[in-house]
C-alpha cells in the first residue's frame, strides 16, 4: 500500500490526481455566479464524495449539499452537514433509512418524488421512524428523465397525498440533463430558461392550491452556469462543476485546463506498427463512460496529457479493456505520435468526472505541474 506516497513518480498507477488550483478556482467561479443570481448554491457532492473537497466549498461551516445515495448522506451527516436534499427518487426502504438518519444525528434529510404511490408509502415510513419527512415533488423540465411536467394533474394529487400522509412539501426540484447534449451559449441559455419557467410555473400552481412550496430548486452544471435570470427560484444546484470533465468541456461549459482530476498511469508498451502506446489504465481506472462519443469531437475514453498535465494534442484513449489502455492519434489528425517509452507517466482526463472518480478509493493531491503530493484525500465509496 502505497497511499502515503510524497511525489507523483511514487504512486501505483494508474491513481487518482486531483489539482486543487483548478479545484478552488472551479469552486469560486459558480459560487460568485449563484450570489449574482441571488440564489442559495447547494452544491451536489456525487462526483467528491470526499468531506475533504467539502471544505473547500464550505470552508467555515457546513452548508447545504445534494447527495445521490443514502451513504453520501450519512457520511456527510457524520462530519457535521445537517441540511441535506437526496436527489434520488425515494423506494420505502431509503426513505425509512434516510429518516432513521435523521433521528440519530439531527440532520433535516430531504426526499424526492413524483407518485402517488411514493406519497402514500410516507406515512408507514413516518410511523416505522417517529421522523415526519420533508418532501420535493421531482419535475420533468426537459423530457430527461423521471419527475411530473408542471401542468401535470398529478401535480396536486401528489401533493395532497404528501400532505395526508403527515409529511412536510418543502418544494419542488427540477434537473435540466438535456443540457448535456447541447454546445452553444444561446441553446444553453434557453435550456437554463426553461428550467426556471417550468420549475416556477409549478410552485405557482401548487400555492394557488394552498400548498406553501417554500423551495424551489433546479440546476444542472451546465445551466447553472449559463442562468441569467433565476426570478423565483431560491436554490441552485450542481455538482461536477468542481471537477469539470470533457463532457462539460464539449457542451462547452469549461476548458481543458479547468478539468480538476485526471489518472495518472504509466506506458506499459507500444505496437508501432498501428501507431498505438499501451498504458496500465483501463475502464477499470477511467471509467466505460463515452459521454464524448455523440459530440462534436469524440474523446475516446479520455485526452492525454503529459506528466505535468499539458495535453498531448491529439493524443486520446482510443481503446479500453479492463486494466489496458491504447493510447493512438485521434482519427483524422495529421499528427505523429510523440516519443512515449516504457515507464512514461501520462495524465488521462475524464470523459465523465463523477464516473471516473468514482473507481477510486482516494485523490492524490497536487497543484499545476509540480511533482509533490500535498495530501490524500479519502472518497466514499458505495450505497
Amino acid at each position: 500500500m502505497r497511499e502515503a506516497a510524497q511525489t507523483i513518480d511514487a504512486l501505483i498507477t494508474p491513481s487518482l490526481l486531483l489539482e486543487r488550483g483548478r479545484l478552488e478556482r472551479n469552486i469560486q467561479r459558480l459560487a460568485e455566479h449563484a450570489r449574482k443570481l441571488g440564489v442559495v448554491l447547494r452544491p451536489h457532492m456525487k462526483t467528491a464524495k470526499s468531506i475533504d473537497v467539502a471544505r473547500h466549498v464550505f470552508p467555515r461551516e457546513p452548508g447545504p449539499i445534494t447527495v445521490s445515495t443514502i451513504a453520501e448522506a450519512e457520511y456527510f451527516a457524520s462530519h457535521g452537514f445537517r441540511d441535506i436534499t437526496y436527489a434520488v427518487g425515494m423506494s420505502p426502504a431509503s426513505a425509512v433509512r434516510a429518516m432513521e438518519l435523521c433521528r440519530r444525528t439531527g440532520a433535516d434529510v430531504k426526499l424526492l418524488l413524483d407518485s402517488v404511490e411514493q406519497a402514500e408509502a410516507l406515512a408507514s415510513v413516518r410511523e416505522a421512524t417517529g421522523v415526519t419527512p420533508s418532501v420535493f415533488i421531482e419535475l420533468d423540465c426537459d423530457d430527461h428523465r423521471g419527475g411530473l411536467k408542471p401542468d401535470d394533474p398529478k401535480l396536486l394529487e401528489v401533493a395532497d397525498r404528501i400532505v395526508a400522509a403527515g409529511a412536510n412539501l418543502v418544494g419542488v426540484l427540477a434537473h435540466a440533463g438535456e443540457s448535456y447534449g447541447l454546445s452553444t451559449p444561446d441553446a444553453l441559455v434557453k435550456a437554463a430558461e426553461n428550467e426556471q419557467s417550468a420549475t416556477v410555473r409549478a410552485a405557482e400552481i401548487l400555492r394557488a392550491h394552498r400548498h406553501a412550496c417554500p423551495i424551489v430548486s433546479l440546476g444542472s452544471t451546465p445551466t447553472a452556469h449559463f442562468a441569467e435570470n433565476l426570478e423565483g427560484v431560491t436554490e441552485l444546484r450542481a455538482g461536477v462543476y468542481m471537477f469539470f470533465d470533457l463532457v462539460q468541456h464539449g457542451v462547452g461549459v469549461c476548458g481543458l485546463d479547468d478539468i480538476a482530476i485526471s489518472v495518472l498511469a504509466t506506458v506499459i508498451g507500444s505496437k508501432p506498427e498501428k501507431g498505438w502506446v499501451l498504458v496500465d489504465a483501463g475502464w477499470m481506472a477511467l471509467s466505460r463512460d463515452r459521454g464524448t462519443a455523440n459530440q462534436k469531437i469524440d474523446q475516446g475514453y479520455g485526452v492525454v496529457c503529459d506528466e505535468k498535465g499539458r495535453v498531448l494534442e491529439d493524443v486520446i484513449v482510443a481503446q479500453a479493456s479492463q486494466e489496458h489502455g491504447i493510447l493512438a492519434i485521434r482519427a483524422g489528425s495529421g499528427k505523429s505520435m510523440p516519443d512515449l517509452p516504457l515507464g512514461t507517466r501520462v495524465r488521462i482526463l475524464p470523459n465523465h468526472a463523477c464516473a471516473m472518480a468514482a473507481q477510486h478509493r482516494f485523490y492524490a493531491v497536487v497543484n499545476g505541474d509540480s511533482p509533490r503530493i500535498e495530501a490524500h484525500w479519502e472518497r466514499i465509496r458505495g450505497w
